[in-house]
């Protein structure tokens, strides 16, 4: 039996000796947790900034509400009451539950709204880092552009473009695609799935160009030398190494999507397009259905950590590959 080799059933040992080599080599030697402790002050601080509110909202939602109909938040757990709970349950799963279509439309339009994104952000992206060349700077600043306006005035210049008489419709009649003018801001699904895109679709482009720019040059051009066309390549190369990319932009794209009530009372304002965002905003404003409010911030943000935790999940994973 040959004798195993020194160090082999300690690699602990092994590792912190070749960090205290290291450490000798520079010069310097830091505590175990120096770096970490940098981090430590702002963890706390966004620690305290997220549960501080949560704790709020939670006990909103389990609270009641006062004789003048105003939220009545209970901060002591063991006289928490789940009749908002249930009030939201019944409304959504009861017999004669309403809001149920409401929660497949939303999912439906988020997920239009993310593949249409995904699909021409990736496009944009993908042109500017390849064939941007001396131009990138100017496509870059193009690209940022619609953070200088404010969201509400792009709404609002969308609103004017589709208007009955606007230049939409203008340009529709003039080329003879509709008999008459359409009237895209009267509850169509496909106007606010737009509105969607359109005010979301930088914040796709924006992480996958950044991406894109720092693939090395030479992997793509040892994909060719190995015979792979410009597709193949693509499909073999550049597209496996963006996935963490077009993660980062799914989850910055969808998850503001989800809570977005402002679009759909902008271009559609109509129950037929609905989302938990306005339902949501509804509840806030009307009297004495706070609580319930607070109970749908609460779906709302169960059903926003799946997503997270996958492309957290996926992140650590890439990471460990590479």
């Amino acid at each position: 039996m040959t004798e195993a080799a020194p160090h082999a059933d300690r690699p602990g040992l092994f590792r912190r000796r070749r960090a205290r080599a290291g450490r000798e080599e520079s010069g310097v030697w830091y505590p175990r947790f120096f770096w970490q402790a940098w981090a430590v002050p702002g963890a706390l601080w966004l620690l305290v900034l997220f549960i501080v509110p949560f704790y709020v909202v939670v006990c909103v939602a389990f609270g009641t509400v006062d004789l003048f109909r105003n939220p009545r938040p209970v901060w002591q757990p063991w006289y928490w009451t789940a009749s908002n709970v249930t009030g939201v349950y019944h409304k959504i799963f009861g017999a004669h539950g309403f809001l149920q279509p409401v929660f497949v439309r939303t999912f439906l339009y988020v997920l239009a709204a993310s593949i249409i994104c995904l699909v021409l952000g990736y496009t944009v992206a993908y042109y500017v880092s390849r064939y941007g060349g001396r131009r990138k700077t100017l496509f870059l600043i193009l690209l940022i552009s619609p953070f200088w306006v404010s969201y509400l005035m792009r709404m609002l210049a969308w609103v004017n473009l589709l208007q009955t008489d606007g230049y939409v419709n203008k340009v529709v009649t003039f080329l003879h695609l509709a008999p008459r003018p359409v009237a895209w801001l009267e509850g169509r699904p496909l106007t606010v799935i737009l509105g969607l895109v359109y005010g979301y679709i930088p914040y796709m482009i924006l992480p996958v160009y950044g991406f894109l720019d720092r693939i090395d040059q030479n992997l793509l051009e040892a994909g060719r030398d190995l015979g792979g066309g410009p597709f193949s390549t693509f499909a073999r190369v550049t597209l496996p190494l963006s996935k963490p990319a077009i993660l980062a932009g799914l989850v910055i794209v969808t998850l503001p999507m989800f809570g977005d009530y402002y679009t759909n009372n902008l271009l559609s304002n109509s129950p037929k397009t609905t989302m938990i965002g306005n339902v949501l905003d509804d509840a806030i404003e009307t009297g004495g259905q706070v609580p319930q409010g607070a109970v749908f911030v609460l779906i709302l943000m169960v059903l926003l950590i799946i997503p997270m935790m996958y492309y957290m999940r996926s992140t650590r994973r890439s990471l460990e590959e590479g």
